[in-house]
């Protein structure tokens, strides 16, 4: 199963002072921006997104179909085809995605401890 690039999305109190933060660990903004309340940092290989008021909980974000660089993987796992498998082995989604479609879509699962992961796809 290919899941494409790796992030950790974290609920941010202040997205200003975790952009310093971040900053000070080598990071630098990648994407997003402070109008819109969130902001993708990039050190190397390594992503982060910081959001502000848009989650409770920080989250485990994979992108089927992107690299770390936000460049298109030409040969990917669908993440309908992700969900299928996935609910084939018993796992919950929620929501799930409507497998009539194609293009854009995501859907979430949370492991045994809690941790929310979310498999968004963006092409």
């Amino acid at each position: 199963m290919k899941l494409g690039a790796f992030s950790v999305s974290l609920s941010v109190k202040d997205i200003q002072v975790s952009k310093q933060f971040y900053e000070n660990l080598g990071f630098s903004v990648f994407a997003g921006g402070l109008e819109k309340n969130y902001l993708i940092m990039k050190n190397e290989n390594s992503l982060i997104g910081l959001f502000q008021g848009m989650f409770e909980n920080n989250i485990l974000t994979f992108n089927p179909g992107w690299d770390e660089n936000a460049n298109n993987i030409a040969k990917f796992d669908d993440v309908r085809e992700i969900q299928r498998e996935l609910k084939s082995k018993g796992l919950k989604i929620n929501p799930e995605v409507d497998e009539q479609t194609s293009g854009p879509a995501g859907f979430m699962i949370t492991d045994p401890d809690g941790n929310v992961i979310l498999i968004d796809q963006h092409r």
